[in-house]
């Protein structure tokens, strides 16, 4: 019987009985019109009334007239009777009603059948509905997916050939198992995908289901953890039971680190819910009894927070990296993602891949269907390399906030303090392109610079992490070089964060300052608590630590006097640069090549020589609140590395 009847048939009871109850409860229809009783006994003495029907101290009754009547006695009359009888008038008498035995349990009944459906109903919510009982909380609460509903494949997978090549070996086990038994291999019990988030670990563990064309069971981490010690555990072995009966399968557990978090790490000890669940699956992975057949796909972009017992042989044997794609695979995944999308002859998918470096596959994905927006909203017909380009712009530095106001005297200062960071930017050796500069508003921040490298960097010299610290402080100096140390403002707040963190790391984690030497002194990796990452601090006397601030404040003081001389000289490279900003509030690399050269500014290919008198910016806010995480390029330096990345 399916849910939908069962839940009709539920129903149907419920409202059979509350029926029945209500007829029970509900008042008879009175026998006439409500009469006071003190005109009744004057009836009865005028010989008016003919017939009367007595209920305890209701008085129905018939007038001699035909009219019926209803009363009350309102307290014990004994004359009453003698009165009716000496004036003819029938009398009969009336057993008191009885509620029927129904009504009689559900009244004695009604409150604990009231406090067991309140416990039905939250336990109902609490495992989400789906028309399961509540005592079926235990189940497993993985997805079946037959082996012609997975449609995605190897094809539908770009940017990651090494990930694909790991697990094409499982696909071919799966389908000719004996190809490898007979040289005494046997089927790998559990694979783990790594990588940044957006790199295509789901989108891989699908189309391993779709090639291997065997049943797919799908769940997410945070499935198995409810709020009853026992209950993840009991999924667990639920979902390997279910397992077992369609071997050989896939099971897929997508952001495992939500159960397969170290031990002993939180709170509750050996009693957690959440290890409860993770001793159940180290059981069921590699325990007593084997699970021939079942292969376990878990995807995780936290597997520096994993127990060690569920990383090693036997459990997980294979751990395979989708890392982010590199050129070739960006324009793999951009052809994968415009087969959707109605493109114009000159687009160029290779052209849009060299400009996105960084970007995963989910930020491509994205890049495309922002372009088809931008196409759809003036009602163009197919997709341009334009609409691909004010995509990448949106991405990397926000969406355009023309909206907002600001005087004429802020937007020059923010135009002074964009064309500081990029001059800077291309003096200095070892540094990013500067890619285009923009005072349009964008995001959170009021102006724009951004950087695009030429090629992937996978990892940083001191001279660019340097260069880097230089650039930063291009804006404020250049404030500075213009208005004065008393009018420079707050805009620079963001720079001097991340240009005092990648100084602090180069001689505090990578090694880079000569003389405190390739010595670790911190690491940003630590236990991980209540959900936050704990900073662990080496243990230093104050003479090293004084040594630190005052290698790291060399390092800024270098830097920043660096690239004070080079604005210096090149103060009228300065000034022209915010003249042609503030005409054409954004310029791109080649408008700045004419600038750094000298030579007159060439208008954008786009631009018009129109006024418009509606003035643009915002009226508050940091210059570049957030202006560094709009440049590609800028380290990560938040991520845990031996060196940053993009």
């Amino acid at each position: 019987m399916s849910d939908m009847a069962k839940n009709l048939i539920l129903w149907l009871v419920i409202a059979v009985v509350l029926m029945s109850v209500f007829q029970s409860f509900s008042p008879s229809e009175p026998a006439g019109r409500q009469q006071d009783y003190s005109a009744f006994v004057q009836e009865v003495a005028q010989g008016q009334i003919r017939e009367v029907r007595m209920d305890g101290k209701t008085i129905n009754g018939v007038k001699r007239s035909g009219d019926r009547f209803t009363t009350v006695m309102p307290t014990e009359d004994p004359q009453l009777l003698n009165d009716l009888l000496n004036n003819n008038v029938r009398v009969v008498g009336e057993k008191p009603e009885e509620p029927s035995l129904l009504t009689s349990i559900f009244i004695s009944w009604f409150p604990m059948l009231l406090l067991i459906g309140v416990w039905v109903f939250f336990m109902r919510q609490m495992q989400g509905g789906g028309g399961k009982g509540a005592m079926t909380f235990g189940k497993s609460k993985a997805r079946l997916m037959g082996e012609d509903q997975v449609k995605t494949t190897f094809a539908d997978v770009a940017g990651c050939d090494e990930a694909k090549e790991d697990v094409k070996e499982l696909v071919d086990y799966l389908r000719d198992p004996s190809r490898f038994q007979k040289l005494g291999g046997r089927i790998p019990t559990g694979i783990l995908l790594v990588g940044p988030p957006g790199t295509g670990k789901t989108l891989l563990a699908k189309a391993i289901a779709g090639e291997a064309k065997v049943p797919f069971f799908t769940i997410s981490g945070s499935d198995f953890v409810e709020m009853f010690v026992g209950v993840g555990a009991s999924r667990v072995r639920d979902m390997f039971e279910q397992a077992k009966k369609s071997a050989p399968c896939i099971v897929f557990i997508d952001e495992i680190d939500a159960v397969g978090r170290q031990r002993g790490a939180g709170l509750g000890g050996g009693h957690d819910e959440r290890e409860q669940t993770l001793n159940q699956m180290l059981v069921e992975m590699d325990g007593f009894e084997g699970n021939e057949g079942v292969i376990v796909i878990a995807a995780t972009n936290r597997p520096d927070v994993l127990d060690p017992a569920l990383l090693r042989p036997g459990r997980f044997d294979r751990q395979v990296v989708v890392g982010l794609p590199d050129v070739r695979g960006r324009e793999q995944i951009l052809k994968v993602h415009m087969r959707r999308v109605p493109l114009g002859d000159d687009v160029n998918a290779s052209v849009i891949a060299r400009g996105t470096p960084g970007f995963s596959g989910a930020d491509l994905a994205n890049l495309v269907n922002e372009a088809a927006l931008f196409a759809a909203r003036s009602a163009r017909r197919l997709v341009s390399m334009e609409e691909f380009e004010k995509a990448k712009d949106k991405i990397m530095m926000g969406a355009e906030r023309r909206s907002m106001v600001m005087s004429e005297s802020e937007k020059e200062m923010t135009a002074y303090h964009e064309a500081g960071h990029a001059i800077v930017g291309r003096m200095v050796p070892e540094h990013d392109p500067v890619y285009k500069v923009s005072i349009i508003p964008r995001g959170r921040a009021l102006g724009v610079t951004m950087y695009l490298p030429e090629q992937d960097r996978f990892s940083y010299s001191k001279q660019h992490l340097e260069s880097m610290i230089s650039s930063l402080y291009g804006g404020r100096l250049a404030e500075e070089l213009i208005y004065g140390f008393d009018k420079v403002t707050t805009g620079a707040s963001n720079d001097i964060e991340r240009a005092t963190e990648i100084a602090h790391k180069m001689v505090t984690q990578w090694g880079l300052s000569e003389r405190m030497g390739p010595l670790l002194y911190a690491d940003e990796e630590g236990e991980v608590f209540l959900g936050r990452t704990a900073a662990k601090v080496k243990h230093m006397s104050d003479e090293t630590a004084k040594a630190i601030d005052a290698e790291v404040k060399q390092v800024i003081e270098r830097n920043f006097a660096r690239a004070k001389q080079i604005l210096t000289d090149n103060i009228d490279i300065l000034h022209t640069m915010k003249d042609a900003l503030m005409k054409y509030e954004t310029i791109d690399a080649k408008q700045i090549d004419d600038l750094m050269a000298r030579r007159d500014v060439r208008p954008p290919a786009d631009w018009k020589d129109e006024v418009d008198d509606t003035p643009q910016g915002p009226t508050s806010g940091a210059q570049d609140k957030k202006e560094a995480e709009s440049k590609p390029g800028t380290p990560d330096l938040n991520k845990p590395s031996d060196a940053p990345s993009n």
